[in-house]
């Protein structure tokens, strides 16, 4: 069951729609909703020379101030939204540098059921918040709910796109999504280019994800298209707009590098492009 929801705040426009999404599942699953305030701060070591002098010590200090005392409006507006929510609920405030606020954001989902956020990677100012995701999807250990711009909640979630691949990744944001899949009046178990099994083979691994989701009570329908010359990613967000999906769930898939995850391929598309919010795992 999602009982705890976290909802990443920044005091900017975008503020509200995260927060009705949030606000829509914290209400469908009576749980407890925790918004996430990050409020940058100047990176000192970042932007300080060596030789800066007294002067430009005062001139970061003052920076500091200004960015903390700016921190202090947007907390008392955010509180006075959350006042008018009719779920149990609390604001929590991180003042740091972005890699500080990408680090705690992932601290703070290992402890939550869900955390919602923005889709990045789509411009329009949302770069600055790219790192928060990616350490929140890598390191929370948690799904996240992933917003699109300009995309209102749907009433309840009743059709779920599954883009499975018979990986790690894909089985746990299928796990993570099971309290939203339990509910579902349709779901559809998309395999692109399956390479394996057919309908009529008994161990074919896409009826074994059916049936397993069948389990869990909700009516499955497999479909198996090849992608031909589009992207993967096409395909996918053709099968959602098909069924009307109200979320896809799919893994996050990337490698590391000394803790710098790449994004690539569908998952990299699909987060550029969807106008369906995500849930996605690693």
């Amino acid at each position: 069951m999602i009982k705890d929801i976290l909802v990443h705040l920044d005091g900017s426009a975008d503020d509200e729609l995260r927060l009705q999404h949030a606000e829509a599942i914290a209400t469908a699953s009576q749980g407890h909703l925790t918004g996430v305030f990050t409020n940058p701060l100047v990176d000192l070591a970042a932007f300080m020379p060596l030789d800066a002098g007294a002067a430009g010590f005062q001139v970061m200090a003052d920076l500091d101030e200004e960015a903390r005392r700016q921190g202090n409006i947007i907390q008392q507006r955010l509180a006075e939204r959350f006042s008018r929510l009719s779920i149990p609920n609390e604001i929590r405030r991180v003042d740091g540098t972005p890699s500080q606020l990408a680090d705690r954001a992932a601290s703070e989902a290992r402890w939550s059921d869900l955390f919602v956020a923005s889709r990045p990677y789509h411009g329009n100012g949302s770069a600055k918040w790219d790192e928060l995701f990616e350490a929140v999807l890598f390191e929370g250990g948690r799904a996240i709910y992933v917003v699109p711009p300009h995309r209102k909640p749907a009433e309840s979630i009743r059709r779920i796109l599954v883009a499975w691949r018979d990986t790690r990744e894909t089985a746990r944001a299928v796990a993570e999504a099971l309290p939203f899949i339990e509910k579902a009046t349709r779901t559809a178990v998309l395999l692109v280019n399956a390479e394996t099994g057919t309908m009529d083979e008994k161990r074919a691994p896409e009826m074994d994800i059916a049936r397993h989701l069948d389990r869990h009570g909700t009516k499955i329908e497999v479909h198996m298209p090849e992608s031909g010359d589009r992207a993967v990613s096409e395909v996918i967000l053709d099968q959602a707009r098909r069924i009307s999906a109200d979320l896809v769930v799919m893994g996050g898939y990337g490698h590391s590098r000394a803790r710098e995850w790449v994004l690539g391929g569908a998952t990299l598309e699909v987060l550029e492009n969807s106008e369906f919010p995500i849930l996605m795992a690693h």
